[in-house]
């Protein structure tokens, strides 16, 4: 008997959740649901509206984001620790997604210490990236 379509899903999200910092890509979440790449991009982005790129760059730059706030470490040694490459890209993504820039978030982001106080469940949807298109304009939330 073979399993729903989102059961095999969530095997590759739960691949990038515990992997982001890993070289994947999305030839290694299709092999972890069992389908082929295109039929893998089209079901993930159809089931979790956004596309398994997307959802990697979002736990990425979550990660971040949280890295920046908690510690003591150079833009870059964070954009590494996450597993991206570029510098450059990584603050342009960060930008995008968080509307300042890692070293805005880290000087200008909550108390760590009033954040503390709040559930981790909220903690986590606040910190979500707000997609932004390139007119500067905010985009649909993909889980709104």
């Amino acid at each position: 008997m073979s399993q729903p379509i989102e059961r095999q899903l969530l095997r590759a999200r739960d691949l990038v959740d515990r992997r982001y910092r890993d070289p994947i890509d999305v030839d290694d979440m299709a092999r972890a649901a069992g389908y082929s790449r295109a039929h893998f991009t089209r079901e993930f982005k159809r089931t979790f509206g956004e596309t398994p790129r997307a959802y990697l760059l979002t736990r990425r730059l979550e990660r971040a984001a949280a890295l920046l706030r908690t510690t003591d470490w150079q833009v870059q040694e964070v954009c590494w620790a996450v597993g991206l490459t570029s510098v450059a890209s990584f603050n342009q993504s960060f930008a995008r997604a968080f509307a300042t820039t890692p070293t805005q978030w880290r000087t200008n982001g909550p108390d760590p210490r009033r954040a503390a106080r709040i559930p981790a469940c909220v903690l986590r949807e606040e910190a979500r990236p707000r997609w932004r298109s390139t007119s500067g304009q905010a985009g649909p939330r993909a889980d709104a």
